[in-house]
């Protein structure tokens, strides 16, 4: 017999997790890629949140106005281009 489990939502606000420093050692062209995707990430999610679900909808210009209604930087092409990889590989 199969039993359904019903989960209720935390009550609890979502709080980010704390940031930690990133390694030492690595060359910096390292950390650059690290913060470019992670850069992505954040724009992609912010992106399928708002209803983009295909890539060629995500232009530089929606890209790069998500990224300033969320307060970070306007993104490269390099980075609006890992966006677009981000929503087209996470279907």
């Amino acid at each position: 017999m199969a039993l359904a489990v019903i989960r209720t939502p935390s009550l609890e606000p979502w709080k980010p997790l704390q940031k930690q420093p990133l390694p030492a050692g690595h060359p910096r062209e390292w950390y650059v890629t690290h913060n470019r995707r992670l850069k992505a990430m954040r724009l992609a999610i912010a992106l399928l949140d708002a209803g983009v679900y295909i890539p060629s909808r995500a232009t530089n210009a929606k890209i790069r106005t998500t990224a300033v209604q969320l307060g970070i930087h306007p993104p490269s092409d390099t980075t609006c281009h890992m966006v677009r990889a981000l929503i087209r590989y996470g279907r």
